[in-house]
């Protein structure tokens, strides 16, 4: 599925990103800017799910929502957002659909991703995790080493069965994320899942209303009533009053709810 009225200016402009200049390849380094770019300004929200709405997946409702209304999403919205910017630079990539790892119970490859081939090889690409997501493109060759990524730490490693696994360092500990293969997946194949996301009493995104805005120097995460900001020096949280929550929304995230 393909969307009708995406403008790679008008994203560039959205994510205060600059074109690449012309006559020169793509490389990694341009996908890592755009990537940052767009995870520090393109917040994590679930505002449409705690209205009531099932989320779309109708690529020009994702760009009209985020590019067009400068609102946030959540996976499905975020990485089919960067997929349809790769699209639009000619880059080749696939979506990886990924099985969340930290619940205490096995659950379903409710997450998507994005797996790019630049020039031989691959790279991992997530703008939608949430907390605990990469920060910038990490290479599948580069496996069971800690890739740092200004204040996060992460993990790739693979099993015999070629399943990926992706880990974040957190209390000092290695702690799975997500797990995927490289079986390629299309937007329709994510449809029950966002459905599951959007409508399903257990599913946290019903639950709570949950926002995530990251920086270089920051994560800050708005969970029901907890903030919750991350940085160099550790985990900060203030539990505030149900009343402040909308002023919170605008201060933190310049979204209103």
């Amino acid at each position: 599925m393909k969307s009708n009225i995406f403008s790679l200016s008008a994203y560039l402009k959205r994510i205060e990103a600059v074109p690449h200049e012309k006559g020169c390849e793509i490389n990694i380094d341009y996908i890592k800017y755009l990537m940052r770019r767009q995870l520090f300004t393109i917040p994590f929200e679930n505002i449409d799910v705690q209205q009531g709405k099932i989320v779309s997946l109708n690529p020009d409702d994702i760009f009209k929502k985020i590019i067009e209304n400068k609102r946030g999403g959540y996976c499905y919205e975020l990485n089919g957002l960067f997929a349809m910017a790769l699209q639009a630079l000619g880059i080749h990539y696939q979506f990886v659909a990924a099985r969340p790892m930290f619940y205490p119970v096995l659950r379903p490859k409710t997450h998507m991703a994005l797996v790019i081939n630049l020039s031989g090889e691959y790279w991992l690409c997530d703008l939608g995790f949430g907390s605990y997501g990469i920060r910038e493109p990490v290479s599948l060759q580069q496996l069971s080493d800690p890739i740092n990524q200004d204040f996060d730490h992460f993990m790739l490693t693979q099993d015999n069965s070629g399943e990926y696994l992706l880990q974040a360092l957190i209390d000092n500990e290695w702690t799975n994320q997500y797990a995927f293969n490289l079986s390629p997946h299309l937007w329709i194949d994510f449809s029950p899942a966002n459905y599951l996301n959007s409508t399903h009493p257990e599913a946290i995104f019903v639950q709570k209303l949950l926002l995530i805005k990251h920086s270089e120097a920051e994560r800050i995460t708005l969970l029901g009533n907890t903030l919750k900001i991350t940085d160099s020096t550790g985990v900060h949280i203030k539990e505030i009053q149900p009343n402040e929550q909308k002023h919170i929304v605008s201060k933190y995230f310049q979204l209103e709810i």
